[in-house]
């Protein structure tokens, strides 16, 4: 009789050891896509007045869970991207206001923990193949540089790049695609052994002079990184562990440079016809989860880091599109690429920060689903955590609060603290509930008036009845502002 219940006891620790394992093994593979200037409005599945084709994403929205109140922390790239990583506003960091450029040294140090580090520390394979925008460490030549003009030698291997930031694998281009240098930085090292200078260009094919890759072609860039992607998730689809990918595109982002494929494709100008390529790209990937048959158990985000830059003209003109300024003007009858929100690219208004915000994960999440919670992108950190049923490092992703809930259907809204919105020019936005408080007399950033950040009067508007911001409640709701005022201070203080 002992002899026998040894063997089941046996038996049972094998069983319970193997189902350990196999439960280990079943976290989901994890892939958030990041679109570059993409607005809430570009995608028909979120604007049905658009006249921009945008099947693959319309398709994704109906299998997913779509978030309408999604916003990024900034209303410009490098900001954004620094919270989508750490859960933590940038405006902690050194960088105050504005975006790096190409050169800049990194702006995550290397302890400070990110969704690629935490996934790794778990068991994840990680990579990032795309726009990176966030610093690298090229060496500055001495030789060559003065002392107010840097030369930089990108020869050398990078002492940094986002192999520091938890990444097992990096793909990368330094910016964006009018910054340079234009190269490709695979781990910690330019991919270029020649190199040559390109000239400044105007919108819409609009760059900064620099220097490139000999070979280098600006218009090949997402086909480019498409192959590296699916190249990435073909040799992680069937390893035993789970992998992570980020992949940061680099459209519609100027230069606006559809492929041949996709040129006077969608009858609203270049600009529509690089959506169209965007969505495009995007399909390719939710395609090739389906060949592979890893689709059901891989939980896949589709956002974007900020909102258009692109101008809605509310008068009536003979064009639907033309250029002025570097930023492009679309007419309102024809497009309104960030939906029926004010503001661009760059300013606190809800334009300038209010994206599309899917996410589809088969296996747990419901499809065609659609949330009014208000979230932010430093909430995907610790959303990620709590699906993987890991804790977080401590002291990491500060700004950082879990939708995992709304994902799986258990609650039906979420208690997070305000969200604080941020723009290009340093003007502050608090959105709690209902309401959201501009703190200065503008924009923010590119919107006339463009204001002065904590200059009088404030802004204070009920976005679920005023959603466009034209009510302006600042001496009414005395009340409300001083609630919501309070809330910016403590999280400013790091108390809420």
């Amino acid at each position: 009789m002992k002899i026998l219940l040894s063997a089941f006891v046996v038996a049972f620790t094998m069983m319970a050891c193997s189902a350990g394992k196999k439960e280990a093994t079943t976290k989901p593979n994890i892939i958030i896509i990041l679109a570059d200037d993409m607005g809430y409005g570009d995608v028909q599945a979120l604007n049905e007045q658009s006249k921009i084709a945008t099947p693959n994403l319309n398709k994704f929205a109906s299998e997913a869970l779509t978030f309408t109140d999604a916003h990024t922390p900034s209303s410009v790239c490098t900001p954004t991207r620094y919270g989508l990583l750490t859960g933590r506003y940038c405006w902690r960091t050194r960088l105050k206001k504005g975006v790096l450029r190409g050169y800049d040294k990194p702006l995550i140090s290397d302890d400070r923990p990110t969704i690629a580090s935490y996934l790794k520390d778990k068991g994840y394979n990680t990579g990032i193949i795309g726009k990176w925008h966030l610093g690298l460490g090229f060496h500055k030549d001495e030789a060559k540089s003065k002392k107010k003009k840097r030369v930089y030698d990108i020869t050398k291997s990078l002492y940094s790049s986002p192999n520091n930031n938890g990444f097992d694998y990096s793909y990368v281009l330094p910016a964006s695609l009018d910054f340079a240098p234009y190269v490709y930085v695979k781990n910690k090292q330019v991919t270029a052994t020649e190199f040559k200078q390109v000239p400044h260009t105007n919108f819409p094919e609009l760059r900064r002079k620099g220097q490139t890759d000999i070979d280098f072609e600006f218009d090949g860039v997402l086909d480019h990184f498409l192959g590296e992607a699916k190249n990435f998730i073909r040799q992680q689809a069937h390893k035993e562990d789970p992998f992570f990918l980020y992949f940061p595109f680099t459209a519609p982002h100027t230069p606006l440079l559809p492929t041949k494929d996709f040129k006077d494709k969608s009858d609203q100008g270049v600009y529509g016809d690089f959506i169209m390529q965007v969505d495009w790209t995007a399909g390719e990937i939710f395609k090739l989860l389906d060949e592979l048959d890893i689709a059901d158990n891989t939980l896949v985000i589709f956002t974007s880091d900020n909102g258009s830059p692109m101008i809605r003209m509310d008068d009536l003109q003979e064009f639907d599109h033309c250029h002025f300024d570097s930023l492009q003007y679309y007419n309102a009858n024809s497009h309104q690429s960030n939906h029926i929100f004010s503001g661009i690219k760059g300013d606190v208004l809800e334009g300038g920060h209010r994206v599309p915000f899917f996410v589809r994960w088969p296996q747990k999440i419901s499809p065609a689903i659609v949330d009014k919670n208000p979230i932010c992108l430093t909430d995907v950190v610790s959303t990620v955590a709590d699906i993987i049923g890991e804790d977080l490092p401590e002291g990491a992703a500060e700004d950082s609060y879990s939708f995992y809930p709304i994902l799986t259907g258990k609650k039906e809204t979420i208690e997070r603290p305000a969200i604080i919105h941020h723009s290009g020019k340093g003007m502050f936005a608090v959105r709690k509930g209902d309401w959201k408080l501009i703190l200065g007399n503008g924009a923010g950033a590119r919107t006339e008036p463009i204001g002065i950040p904590f200059e009088e009067p404030y802004q204070l508007y009920n976005l679920k009845k005023d959603a466009q911001e034209k009510i302006n409640h600042i001496e009414t709701e005395l009340e409300i502002n001083a609630e919501i005022y309070s809330s910016f201070e403590k999280i400013m203080a790091g108390s809420e």
